[in-house]
C-alpha cells in the first residue's frame, strides 16, 4: 500500500483582529516533506501514528508537508492558496496511492474561503478518484460541511476537551483505515445536525458522562466504528457553523443516523448545562486574596489565544495591582514590542515599559510602569501533553512585586512549564493567572489548590445569542429556542 499523509491546520476567529499570513504557520510549526519531528502537535498526529503502522504493515507513506498556525482571524487569501497547492501538489506526485490520511483542524476560514478543509479535501478528491480512500482526523472546535462529507470516506475528531487523546484519536483513525484497505470494513457516515452552539469542556459533567458513554458504545458494538462529538466553534463566522453528531459505521448508514440523532437529542436537552460557571475580575481577584491554599489559578477563559485572541489583556492585572497583589504570577502577555524591548535592555536593567492591550477594544488599557527584567528566553517553549508549545521570545519582567511573562508569540497557557522556564516557580506563587479556557486544566489541575474561572472584559464575543453573526444560521440556539421544534413534538 502506498499512503499519502500532510497535514493543514488553523482556528479562524472570525472576529479577531490577528490575520494569518505565511509567517504565522512558520513560527507555529512549518514542516516540508519528512521532516515532521518524532512528536505530534495538535493536528499532526496522524502523520507521526502513521509512520508506526506504516513501518508495522510494510507500507509506504509518502509525506507531504506539515503546517500548523495558532489560532488568530482570518487566513490571508495566498498564503492558503499556497499552502493548499504545495500540497496537492506533492500528492499528484505520488500518484497513484491507496489512501490519503490527512490532519486537519476544521476551524479554518481563509480570505474568500469559508470552508478551506473543504476546498482542500474536494480537490484531493478530484486528483485521486471517487475510489481512494481519504480520511482526517479533526479538532472538534470546528465546522462539519457537506462538502467536507461528501469528499471524505470517514472522519474522526478529538473526544476530550481539553484535547489530550489528539494520539489516541489517531490511532483511531489508523486503524479505521487499515481495516478498510484491507476488506474489513467498510465505512459509513452518518451526520446530525444538533442546531446549537455551546462549549463542552470534559473534565466536568455532564460532558464527561457523554464522551464515557460514547466510547463505551463504541466498545461494545461491533457496527460502530466511531462517534464523534463536533463542538462547533462560536466565533467562526461561517455558514455551517454549529454542533453536529457524526457516526461512522460498518456501512450501517441508517444504523448509524438513528444514533447519531439519539446521541444528538440527548446533547440538545443539556444545552447550556455544559460550562464552568465563570465570576468577572473583581469577585476573582478578590476570592484568590482570600484563599487559605495555593497556588490559586485563575484562568483568563475570554483572552484565549487558543479562540484566536490576541492574548494581551490586561484586565485581571490591572485589578491585581489595584489592590497591591505582590504574590502573583501572569503568562502571558503578548507584545512583541515590549520584548523586544526588553531583549535591547537586557537582564537585570530596571527600565520604563508600556505593555499589553493593544489589540483591540475591550482588552483593558496598557500598563505603565517601571519594571526589573529578571528573565530573557529566545524561542521559549512549553510542554502540551507530549509535545512542546513554542510562545516565541518571552521576557520575565517583575512589576510592583507582580511576575509577569510577555510572549511574542501569541500561545495559550497549556501548562505549568511555561512559567518554569521563566525561572517562575509556579508552586510557590499564590496567584497564577493564565490564559486558556480549559485546555490548561489537564496539567495546571495538578498543582492548584483552587481554579477560578474568570470573564474579564470582552476581547471574545463569547454569547451566541448576542453576537453579530452575519453568515452563521440564525435557526440555531441560543439564537432561537426551539429550533428542532421539540415543544410542538416534532424533531
Amino acid at each position: 500500500m502506498r499512503i499519502f499523509t500532510a497535514a493543514l491546520a488553523t482556528e479562524t476567529n472570525t472576529f479577531s483582529p490577528i490575520c494569518v499570513d505565511r509567517r504565522a504557520f512558520e513560527a507555529s510549526l512549518y514542516a516540508p516533506p519528512g521532516q515532521h519531528p518524532e512528536t505530534p502537535t495538535l493536528c499532526t498526529a496522524p502523520i507521526t501514528v502513521g509512520r508506526r503502522v506504516a513501518r508495522e504493515k510494510g507500507w509506504e507513506l509518502i509525506e507531504g508537508t506539515a503546517t500548523w498556525a495558532d489560532p488568530a482571524g482570518l487566513v490571508n487569501r495566498a498564503t492558503y492558496e499556497e499552502l493548499r497547492d504545495e500540497i496537492l501538489g506533492q500528492l499528484s506526485a505520488a500518484m497513484p496511492v491507496d489512501a490519503v490520511v490527512m490532519g486537519l483542524h476544521g476551524a479554518m476560514v481563509a480570505a474568500g474561503y469559508e470552508d478551506t478543509e473543504g476546498d482542500l479535501l474536494q480537490r484531493m478528491r478530484a486528483i485521486v478518484g471517487p475510489d481512494v480512500l481519504i480520511c482526517a482526523e479533526l479538532d472538534p472546535h470546528s465546522h462539519l460541511t457537506a462538502k467536507r462529507v461528501a469528499a471524505l470516506d470517514f472522519a474522526v475528531y478529538f473526544k476530550e476537551f481539553p484535547h489530550t487523546d489528539f494520539v489516541d484519536r489517531a490511532e483511531d483513525l489508523w486503524r479505521i483505515a487499515v481495516d478498510t484497505l484491507e476488506g474489513r470494513v467498510k465505512p459509513a457516515v452518518s451526520v446530525f445536525d444538533c442546531r446549537m452552539i455551546d462549549v463542552f469542556p470534559t473534565s466536568r459533567e455532564p460532558m464527561r458522562s457523554f464522551v464515557d458513554k460514547i466510547m463505551k458504545i463504541e466498545k461494545d458494538d461491533p457496527d460502530i466504528l466511531s462517534i464523534s462529538v463536533i463542538h462547533g466553534f462560536m466565533v467562526g463566522d461561517v455558514p455551517e457553523m454549529g454542533t453536529k453528531l457524526l457516526v461512522v459505521t460498518d456501512d450501517k448508514p441508517e444504523k448509524g443516523a438513528a444514533l447519531a440523532r439519539e446521541l444528538g437529542l440527548e446533547l440538545f436537552s443539556k444545552r447550556g448545562t455544559f460550562m464552568v460557571p465563570q465570576i468577572d475580575e473583581k469577585e476573582a481577584v478578590a476570592r484568590a486574596m482570600a484563599a487559605t491554599a495555593w497556588p490559586v489559578v485563575v484562568a483568563d477563559v475570554w483572552d484565549n489565544p487558543g479562540g484566536g485572541t490576541a492574548g494581551d489583556a490586561t484586565v485581571i492585572l490591572a485589578e491585581l495591582l489595584a489592590r497591591g497583589v505582590t504574590s502573583a504570577a501572569i503568562g502571558t502577555i503578548w507584545d512583541p514590542v515590549a520584548v523586544q524591548i526588553c531583549f535591547a535592555a537586557g537582564e537585570g536593567a530596571e527600565i520604563p515599559l508600556r505593555f499589553g492591550a493593544k489589540s483591540a477594544p475591550g482588552t483593558g488599557n496598557p500598563i505603565d510602569g517601571t519594571v526589573k527584567i529578571v528573565k530573557l528566553v529566545k524561542n521559549a517553549e512549553m510542554q502540551f501533553g507530549e509535545s512542546l508549545a513554542p510562545f516565541g521570545d518571552a521576557a520575565h519582567i517583575v512589576l510592583d512585586g507582580i511576575d509577569i511573562i510577555l510572549n511574542s508569540t501569541r500561545a495559550q497557557s497549556f501548562d505549568p512549564s511555561l512559567f518554569s522556564v521563566m525561572g517562575i516557580d509556579p508552586a510557590r506563587q499564590k496567584i497564577l493567572v493564565i490564559k486558556s479556557t480549559n485546555h490548561f486544566f489537564a496539567s495546571f489541575s495538578k498543582i492548584a489548590a483552587e481554579i477560578l474561572y474568570c470573564s474579564a472584559g470582552t476581547p471574545y464575543p463569547n454569547n451566541p445569542a448576542t453576537t453579530p453573526y452575519r453568515r452563521a444560521p440564525k435557526t440555531i440556539w441560543p439564537i432561537v429556542a426551539d429550533p428542532h421544534g421539540l415543544q410542538r413534538g416534532a424533531a
